[in-house]
């Protein structure tokens, strides 16, 4: 008798991941995973290569390049899995990405052809770098926060600036963002809301905030530009934490999600309600998968952040839920 094959579900990495020399190992050992490296430099006339080779850790960092590298850098990846045999599109059951990261799953779900995903991003980044610029404001990571302590804080140090819920990304794991003003109110006042810590992120600017909102018009016009596929496997989107194979409802999402509190939270209890137990987070990082740990569930992860991880890897999904 065949044993049945497992869910599985692939979580595709945000900005924040970066690092330098990401992907280089990868593509050394896969032309696969070299093309999608070419094919980035190709398509935004940039040296991502040597800039990854480089030790410039602060043009890596600036939104508007680190976006198109870890989309690339995913992508590379997912296609050295692939040419070496060990994982099918059509054993996965649904993907989802972190803000960033869900453009690389539309992509590697065929909903955005590789080209149109890297000039998207790249555009999304200069203009939430362009918008950070023009309106001063940053983003806190509250640890041991709930969403109604998360939002009394929120209200508590908000005035007449803009103070919002963020990212929803795990039991315990909340980020506000907001004007700079507000954020460092909000970083005065957290302990006084029962929240254990509040940590500026390395970020430019107060992300998935109504503070992005000339962004979201910039992003907004080139989408309105750029074929959306219906994917090959459902993607849980980050502004409803709901499966999706619609084009229409995906184009709504983009539009959205940029502005929008990113409800990871929710989109992992969706995965899990699916029966999902096995996921897969390719390089760059593995914070998304080590935040499965808040969940009160037994789950098992795999990750391909380099050579060593890639000649290691097992067919995934494993059949009857085995670990990759």
């Amino acid at each position: 008798m065949t044993t049945p094959l497992a869910q599985g579900a692939i979580l595709f990495p945000g900005q924040g991941a970066q690092a330098l020399g990401m992907g280089l190992d990868l593509a050394a050992a896969e032309p696969a995973a070299a093309a999608c490296l070419e094919l980035a430099e190709q398509t935004l006339d940039i040296p991502l290569r040597a800039l990854l080779a480089g030790d410039e850790r602060a043009e890596l960092d600036r939104t508007d390049v680190c976006q198109p590298a870890i989309l690339a850098t995913s992508l590379a990846a997912m296609a050295a899995l692939e040419a070496r045999g060990l994982l099918r599109a059509s054993d996965v059951t649904a993907c989802a990405g972190l803000s960033l990261g869900e453009y690389t799953a539309l992509t590697w779900a065929g909903a955005l052809q590789p080209a149109d995903a890297l000039r998207l991003v790249r555009r999304r980044g200069e203009a939430m770098q362009r918008a950070s610029e023009e309106h001063p404001s940053g983003m806190l990571s509250l640890v041991g926060a709930t969403p109604d302590s998360a939002a009394a804080l929120c209200d508590a140090a908000r005035g007449d600036d803009v103070l919002v819920l963020a990212n929803l990304l795990a039991p315990g794991q909340i980020a506000i963002a907001g004007s700079s003003a507000a954020i460092e109110r909000a970083a005065g006042l957290a302990r006084e809301h029962g929240i254990r810590k509040a940590v500026p992120l390395a970020v430019a600017g107060a992300f998935h905030s109504p503070c992005m909102e000339s962004a979201a018009a910039s992003l907004s016009e080139a989408l309105e530009n750029t074929e959306i596929s219906e994917p090959r496997v459902p993607v849980v989107l980050n502004t409803s934490a709901q499966a999706t194979r619609d084009p229409a409802v995906i184009a709504e999402q983009l539009r959205r999600q940029i502005t929008s509190p990113v409800l990871w939270q929710a989109s992992m209890e969706a995965l899990l309600d699916m029966g999902v137990r096995q996921f897969l987070e390719p390089a760059p990082g593995k914070q998304l998968t080590n935040m499965l740990r808040r969940y009160d569930h037994e789950t098992s992860s795999a990750s391909c952040a380099d050579t060593a991880a890639l000649d290691a890897f097992t067919t995934w999904p494993a059949a009857g839920g085995d670990e990759a």
